[in-house]
């Protein structure tokens, strides 16, 4: 059965940005609904803890985002849980239509925040102990106060596992940060930096190249991590209180392939200005564009900038090609 009314602003995607996009769209009297494909959340439905988000010492990331979709909700905004889009089409009039399994959709601007999920290592106990306050993490900027005075390990070679170790060790007593090759794939700035860091004396970082690791295990929280040096095939059970994994994110965008433009990695390609895709009336905003932070408060405040634009493009369609001519170049100003 196709549905086929027209809404001002559908919303892709139910995590922190969706939710502070349809807050704000739907406080200005839109339209508006939220497409879900599971329930609202997204990842943050993994973390029990969350200190670093304005205006809370500390909350739940389920209790989060039941705050943020009920505040949606009092101004009008609907969510459809279970709801998978699975392709978009712009149409001759303008509209957008959103196609899920069993339902057309169309709406006048569409707000694209499907998310991203953390790139996993797919090794015994990884999921088991997924959560910080069980000792499995995938952002060392939102839990490395969580292991203060611990021991952990951090997995990865690129600039975040490299960057995210550097911020690990000013608070936890010994970081080992692990990588499968013999050097890494950061840039040379931030590898000379862990370099310095790990020759220092009495350094709280170890680096080891050449190590995978096999499994993670413990009882009840992360008690010590499985590793093998590729090279020697030794394997190793090393001690440990929490494992930091950074190898990557993995957009939720393959539904989207063909109709705006992705990188390599599939994030969406759009101005960082304005947030505007190359498809006129589609935004894109949270963890799922090109150059996002990957942070809670962030993610938020991309829906509330897609918001915000839309109104521009729903009374001047033609706004859509026009240059952010107000932002300047990193390095102009004199």
């Amino acid at each position: 059965m196709s549905e086929k009314k027209k809404y001002d602003c559908i919303i892709v995607g139910a995590g922190p940005s969706g939710l502070a996009a349809a807050l704000y769209t739907a406080r200005d009297r839109l339209d508006t609904l939220i497409l879900e494909k599971f329930m609202p959340g997204g990842q943050i439905n993994n973390t029990d803890r969350i200190e670093n988000y304005p205006g809370f010492e500390n909350i739940g990331g389920p209790d989060l985002i039941m705050k943020m979709m009920a505040q949606a909700q009092s101004f009008g905004a609907q969510i459809k849980n279970g709801a998978e889009v699975t392709s978009l089409k712009k149409l001759d009039d303008g509209d957008i239509q959103v196609n899920c399994d069993d339902d057309e959709y169309i709406a006048k601007v569409v707000i694209l925040a499907p998310g991203s999920d953390y790139r996993k290592l797919g090794i015994p106990g990884e999921d088991e102990f997924r959560n910080a306050g069980a000792g499995v993490s995938y952002c060392g900027t939102c839990d490395a106060p969580f292991f203060k005075g611990k021991e952990v390990i951090a997995v990865g070679g690129g600039n975040t596992a490299v960057e995210d170790a550097l911020h690990l060790c000013k608070f936890a007593n010994k970081v080992t940060l692990i990588h499968r090759r013999d050097e890494f794939r950061a840039t040379r700035v931030l590898v000379e930096e862990a370099l310095a860091k790990a020759n220092e004396p009495d350094s709280n970082l170890v680096i080891k190249y050449s190590t995978i690791p096999l499994a993670i295990e413990g009882r009840d929280r992360v008690q010590s991590i499985k590793l093998k040096n590729v090279k020697t095939e030794d394997v190793e059970d090393y001690p440990c209180d929490g494992v930091f994994i950074f190898i990557g994110m993995v957009p939720n965008t393959d539904f989207l392939k063909g109709f705006v433009d992705l990188t390599e990695h599939g994030f969406i390609k759009c101005d960082g200005a304005y947030l505007r895709t190359k498809i006129p009336g589609v935004f894109a905003a949270g963890d799922c564009r090109v150059a996002a932070a990957m942070q809670l408060a962030t993610a938020t405040g991309d829906g509330v900038i897609a918001a915000m634009m839309l109104k521009q493009y729903l009374r001047d369609p033609n706004w859509w090609t026009e240059d952010a001519s107000d932002i300047l170049p990193p390095g102009s100003l004199k």
